[in-house]
């Protein structure tokens, strides 16, 4: 079995993680019913109380009931016995024996309609994981997956190290079964081409297959123009493949035996029939996939500094009129004056109070007004020779200014 998890991480993976505060309300608020469940009246003391209903809310939260229910976060417990009128000290003492917190963990599933992993719910999971497993070749999101159909089928999570096992396992099959669908699709031709990945390619300096796998590092145009667009890949293929293409030497089916169509879960004339794409396809998407992200990224960046631009602009515009708010702030005194009349405003801004000088030195100081956005779009126009560097031909273009890309990035694609 792959070591998916340390073991620290399964540790923690035995116990209460942190809660927040939508779990906090949602899954540790008594009902009536659920009160009169955990009543005192049936020989519980305080301890035996609270200890389960903190196994009444954490069933339906994780999935299971960690061992040391002392554990449980605080807050949740607070909360719990608040509603119930018992001290959360008490909880201290629940579960010294063994057998109360799995008498209790028994009543709890039966209360709630839970039921314990047995032979049919295992085979239902592996067919489930077999199933992502053909989708998605990561244990950790696999897991995760596991654990959310068991709460969704009211199944007890068993141990972590239970459901790994059968994580692997089913990614043991979906390779296996991987492999078993792209057999025929291993012609001469094909693993001719395969083989050719292999091959130093003097225009990207390294073998085919090395370059598929190297990410890009940096936005910048003239980068990772591998013509990935060309290969017809457009709509996203399983992700299972990049995972063949990384696998060195030639792509040949692991022998193993198929299994007859009757025995496969879902098992149907379109599941059996349909091969996966190409893999070096499937890597071409992905190239693509990062092409694209790596415009995006250079996009923000320009725009990020014509937002610094603008900014700074209007910093020193503020700074260069404060002269002409001065000169506001006293027409303005002089105007609201109700006790002058109409003859005494006009001599008292020309002459007395402000005068014919500092009103032309603030005419000559006005600067041309800004558009609506205070000049964003012109300060992100200066980088529209750099932006269009990134551009592909008009085809591919047309797509991605349909399918890529938001409404405020389509702007440049415009202009190619």
């Amino acid at each position: 079995m792959a070591q998916v998890f340390a073991d620290e991480e399964l540790e923690r993976l035995r116990g209460f993680p942190e809660i927040g505060r939508d779990e906090l309300f949602r899954f540790f608020t008594l009902t009536p019913a659920d009160v009169d469940f955990v009543d005192p009246g049936r020989g519980r003391g305080p301890a035996d109380r609270l200890g389960l209903a903190v196994a009444l809310c954490t069933l339906p939260w994780l999935g299971f009931v960690p061992d040391k229910v002392s554990t449980a976060p605080p807050v949740a417990v607070a909360r719990l016995a608040d509603q119930l009128g018992i001290d959360p000290v008490e909880l201290r003492s629940y579960g010294r024996r063994a057998k109360t917190r799995t008498e209790h963990l028994r009543l709890v599933a039966q209360y709630l309609g839970w039921r314990p992993l047995s032979t049919l719910e295992l085979k239902e999971l592996d067919e489930f994981l077999l199933a992502r497993a053909m989708e998605h070749d990561s244990p950790t999101l696999l897991f995760r997956l596991a654990c959310e159909y068991l709460i969704s089928a009211r199944v007890i999570r068993p141990g972590p190290v239970i459901v790994v096992k059968r994580v692997s396992h089913a990614r043991e099959e979906a390779q296996r079964e991987t492999f078993a669908r792209l057999a025929h699709e291993f012609t001469d031709v094909r693993c001719a081409a395969l083989d050719g990945l292999l091959v130093t390619d003097p225009e990207v300096k390294t073998t085919r297959l090395r370059w598929l796998a190297t990410g890009p590092v940096e936005a910048s145009p003239g980068r990772d123009q591998g013509g990935s667009h060309e290969t017809g890949v457009l709509a996203r293929p399983g992700r299972r493949c990049p995972g063949l293409v990384g696998a060195p030497g030639r792509a040949a089916p692991v022998p193993g035996h198929r299994r007859p169509q009757a025995d496969r879960p879902g098992a149907g004339a379109a599941r059996s029939s349909a091969p996966l794409p190409d893999p070096a396809h499937a890597a071409g998407a992905d190239v693509l996939d990062e092409v694209v992200g790596l415009f995006d990224q250079a996009i923000s960046a320009r725009e990020g500094t014509a937002e610094r631009k603008m900014r700074d602009t209007l910093a020193e515009r503020g700074k260069s009129g404060e002269d002409r708010q001065a000169l506001l702030d006293d027409l303005l005194d002089i105007i609201f004056d109700l006790g002058l009349d109409d003859e005494r405003i006009g001599g008292l801004i020309r002459g007395e109070r402000i005068g014919w000088p500092r009103l032309r030195s603030a005419r000559e100081q006005a600067a041309p007004r800004l558009p609506r956005d205070h000049g964003h779009l012109v300060a992100l126009d200066g980088s529209y020779g750099y932006l269009r560097q990134f551009t592909p031909p008009a085809e591919v273009s047309a797509w991605l200014l349909h399918s890529r890309f938001p409404q405020q990035q389509r702007h440049f694609l415009r202009l190619r």
